[in-house]
């Protein structure tokens, strides 16, 4: 499934992912070693023909020094302080459950926002699945909230600054 993640009032995600690029003078085949993943893989994550994995997207973080909402347009702010550069995959379903209770929307309200059933939000919450990253967008679209905070790669609760959506 895919979920279209574009909207007019943002950039698209290759924007950022680029800008990060060419700001370190990278070419994409260095940045595709670093990541183990071939240039062509890379590539089509620039050019957002495929999603980048959120095991990749962590690397690129610790690789640029900056925040996952930063890479993903979703916050102008580059880094916060403190932040983590890794994120621990036992601890983020955690936090996945508890936004979505502190909302008030129960696993079924938010399989239908995403398109989704309630096993795939179950599995996300249970750390059963690895969540991915065009879910995570989501939800921190959905629930105004730092995709940072809900990966535990900081621990202050914060809104995004530009809400993208109601």
């Amino acid at each position: 499934m895919n979920i279209d993640i574009r909207n007019e009032e943002k950039p698209p995600l290759k924007l950022n992912i680029k800008f990060m690029r060419e700001e370190e003078g990278i070419s994409q085949k260095e940045i595709a070693n670093k990541l183990g993943v071939s240039r062509s893989t890379y590539s089509l994550w620039e050019l957002e023909i495929n999603m980048i994995p959120l095991p990749r997207l962590i690397e690129l973080c610790k690789i640029y020094r900056c925040s996952i909402d930063y890479i993903l347009g979703l916050n102008k702010k580059r880094k916060y302080f403190p932040m983590k550069y890794d994120i621990d995959y036992n601890f983020y379903p955690k936090r996945l459950k508890e936004i979505r209770k502190e909302k008030n929307y129960t696993q079924e309200k938010l399989a239908k926002k995403l398109n989704t059933d309630n096993g795939v939000i179950s599995r996300y919450e249970n750390g059963k699945t690895l969540i991915l990253t065009s879910f995570l967008i989501e939800y921190t679209k959905i629930f105004n909230i730092s995709s940072d905070y809900l990966l535990g790669k900081i621990n202050d609760k914060l809104a995004l600054n530009h809400p993208i959506m109601s």
